[in-house]
């Protein structure tokens, strides 16, 4: 048994948490909402009245917080949680997904103060966290990510160690920038095809088995019918946001501008996710492009000379 002191009982932390209180663990959590805390004891763990609190007696800290200036104030500064462990050593997994700079950041403080320190953000929404079944895309040592894997192994089916400190991030959000690209070419496809005549389950029938296959049409198909499990069956209730996706595609061009990489694609798609958040959708699955998309002309939507 491990005393994991748990930061942020959101949507994907407090199920995470239930994982690991399945496995066995003590986990002490700690979540600005107080309902999300009573949630937690509920399912058996302990809650804190502050993070500082609840690091005090851990072995590991495991984070999951909305973003990158989150996770700095937790971690930095004379407050924060590097400071406040003092001498005791401990593992820090944040789980989070937020900039590279960021993580690196933190990383660093963590490492000078002699903490080993994990980037681990994750893939597979609150049906992966609930199930146990996340991708975690680790960043950090070689032997931080061996200590970290048996936990990590019980919220997630499918755990990589992309390499040093921030390459989880980086994984993270190239990994999200082709799935906003590439759900937002399956939504357009769907729309064209009602626009010609071209019933939607034919086209399923047909994408789904040659070369237009891919994640977002056959595991995620945003029109209802072809995928039963599909939010698009649900009236789009989240999975993950249009709003989470809008989080992370501008993360991808941060990161692309700060590198200078030309990523066209991912921009473009990060403005036409901007337009359907301010449109009032931004808190339904991220597939309810295809609504979008549908309710919209031709005009300002694609460049004058395509």
């Amino acid at each position: 048994m491990t005393k994991i002191a748990f930061i942020g009982l959101g949507k994907m932390g407090r199920p995470m948490a239930a994982n690991l209180l399945k496995a066995g663990h003590d986990v002490i959590g700690f979540d600005v909402v107080s309902e999300a805390m009573a949630k937690h004891r509920e399912s058996g763990g302990r809650t804190a009245e502050s993070a500082a609190t609840a690091a005090k007696e851990a072995e590991v800290i495991i984070s999951m917080l909305p973003a990158g200036e989150d996770v700095r104030a937790l971690y930095l500064g004379p407050h924060g949680l590097i400071a406040a462990l003092g001498e005791r050593r401990a593992l820090i997994i944040d789980s989070s997904t937020i900039d590279v700079e960021t993580a690196r950041l933190v990383a660093a403080a963590a490492e000078k103060a002699g903490h080993e320190m994990l980037d681990a953000p994750v893939s597979g929404g609150v049906g992966g966290a609930t199930a146990g079944t996340l991708t975690f895309m680790v960043g950090g040592s070689e032997a931080g990510f061996e200590r970290a894997k048996p936990l990590l192994a019980a919220m997630g089916s499918n755990i990589v160690h992309t390499g040093g400190a921030g390459t989880g991030q980086a994984a993270k959000i190239c990994n999200n920038m082709i799935l906003g690209v590439s759900m937002l070419a399956v939504c357009e496809a769907f729309v064209l095809a009602d626009k010609l005549g071209l019933a939607r389950e034919k086209l399923f029938a047909v994408a789904s088995k040659s070369s237009g296959q891919c994640w977002s049409l056959t595991s995620y198909c945003p029109v209802p019918g072809p995928v039963p499990s599909a939010p698009s069956n649900r009236d789009y209730e989240p999975g993950f946001t249009a709003a989470l996706m809008l989080k992370d595609l501008r993360l991808s061009q941060l990161a692309a501008a700060q590198s200078d990489a030309p990523t066209p694609l991912g921009a473009h798609a990060a403005m036409l996710y901007q337009r359907l958040a301010e449109s009032g959708l931004a808190e339904k699955d991220f597939s309810v492009a295809f609504r979008w998309l549908s309710g919209q002309s031709r005009s300002g939507l694609v460049p004058e000379q395509a």
